[in-house]
């Protein structure tokens, strides 16, 4: 029963949150307090409930240090000139025929490179609306492709943070989720690019602004060196490298390029790492400016959080009863058609894709085990479930954020074709191909 009211008492405050429109993170430290009380009425000790909680939040570091990493190279790749030359010539590319599908595409090249979903929606996504609304284009549908571009990234890039979250909380190897990741996403990848295809040629763009491109043209040196950076972070992983390394290297080379190409000051590219990019131009201020360290702390702080709450499950084994259920329920029905349910109630109640991560790792990650799975199965089926449809939930922050973004509703989501394809398409093969699990 306390365990029960916990829950309550931490679901009332997220929803108050939301209501209001205040960080969650405030909701997230009452129901560590609630949390903690009941496991003080289970009879564990204060000095072993701060033991937990110190376990789960030292499981934490590891996505921490690639979060102040993603800090820093958000703004670097602004300002090194990295993210307009993709944009620079992925507007040269579009033919009217195309818009569409090249908006995906590009979404989906920047958001694997970069690791993040709302970095490149607040940045390319804008743009390609921009585009879309100037040019007659149905913004829906254009918002949908570049939901589905950004979640390509989100779910399956090395240096992604929700993909380093789930090889963390599961103990398996990043590189190793990532190659089952993109196995599993070929047929989904297919889909999309038949679709988006199709709706590029009934929505052809009437015609490109190039206020944009000679904004960026002012703005920047459009050099080819500028995609070093973005380099980095696409080839390194795939030798292996540690994905810090990856990310060193890409600021490193981005911050280089910043000074040597487009003529920044030290003290500058410091303060923008920092605090964030800042453009003066009068077009490109509300779309390149952002990034930088401050933008990732309040993440790095729902993440501890979060994290704490698994130290403490796992410490005080509270759900204990629930994983029996689970168990049943995954013996009548199958392992990922659970992951799925759970991933809409808990990404239904906690409107966030980090807490239905962990919450579906600690919940399933016995139930796996016991039922012949493994944790690279599970790490699998997180990433097929929860990191997705943390985006189809209408009130949930990786839906509201990125679709606010775009200024479009929830009518994008039907045409967010990758984030409801993959879950499908993974389900309906898994059971033949395995994917080498």
């Amino acid at each position: 029963m306390e365990l029960l009211i916990g829950f309550a008492i931490f679901i009332a405050a997220m929803v108050t949150c939301l209501v209001l429109g205040i960080t969650t993170v405030l909701a997230l430290i009452a129901g560590l307090v609630v949390f903690l009380v009941v496991g003080l009425r289970k009879g564990f000790t204060s000095k072993d409930l701060i033991g937990f909680t110190g376990k789960g939040v030292k499981s934490s570091l590891v996505v921490v240090e690639v979060l102040i990493l993603i800090g820093f190279i958000t703004a670097i790749w602004r300002t090194s000139g990295t993210i307009s030359f993709f944009v620079y010539y992925g507007i040269k590319l579009v033919s009217p025929n195309l818009f569409i599908l090249i908006t995906f595409l590009l979404s989906a090249i920047l958001a694997y490179a970069l690791g993040t979903s709302f970095g490149v929606a607040g940045t390319v996504g804008v743009i390609f609306m921009s585009l879309a609304r100037s040019g007659n284009v149905d913004e829906i549908i254009t918002a949908g492709a570049v939901m589905s571009g950004v979640f390509f990234g989100d779910r399956g890039s090395p240096v992604s943070s929700s993909a380093i979250l789930v090889a963390t909380i599961t103990e398996t190897d990043l590189i190793d989720n990532v190659k089952r990741m993109f196995k599993t996403a070929i047929i989904p990848i297919a889909i999309c690019l038949v679709v988006y295809g199709i709706l590029s040629y009934q929505n052809p763009i009437n015609s490109v602004d190039d206020t944009i491109i000679n904004a960026l043209g002012e703005e920047f040196n459009i050099s080819i060196f500028t995609i070093i950076p973005a380099l980095c972070m696409v080839i390194l992983p795939l030798f292996r490298i540690n994905v810090i390394w990856a990310l060193i290297t890409s600021i490193v080379s981005g911050g280089l390029i910043s000074i040597l190409v487009q003529g920044n000051e030290v003290s500058n590219l410091i303060e923008q790492g920092i605090f964030g990019y800042s453009s003066e131009h009068e077009v490109l201020g509300n779309i390149l400016d952002g990034g930088g360290l401050i933008s990732m702390v309040e993440v790095i702080i729902i993440v501890m959080i979060s994290s704490s709450y698994s130290g403490i499950f796992d410490g005080t084994k509270m759900l204990e009863r629930l994983e029996e259920l689970l168990g049943k329920m995954v013996k009548r029905t199958g392992k990922f058609f659970v992951m799925v349910l759970m991933s809409f109630f808990t990404v239904g109640v906690f409107c966030n894709q980090t807490i239905a991560s962990i919450m579906c790792c600690d919940l399933m990650k016995n139930v796996y085990i016991d039922n012949d799975g493994s944790k690279e199965e599970l790490a699998l089926d997180i990433e097929n479930s929860a990191i997705l449809i943390s985006s189809l939930v209408p009130w949930s922050i990786a839906c509201i954020v990125p679709l606010s973004f775009l200024g479009v509703g929830f009518q994008a989501i039907p045409y967010s074709i990758y984030l409801y394809i993959v879950p499908i398409s993974y389900g309906l093969t898994k059971k033949y191909f395995r994917y080498k699990i």
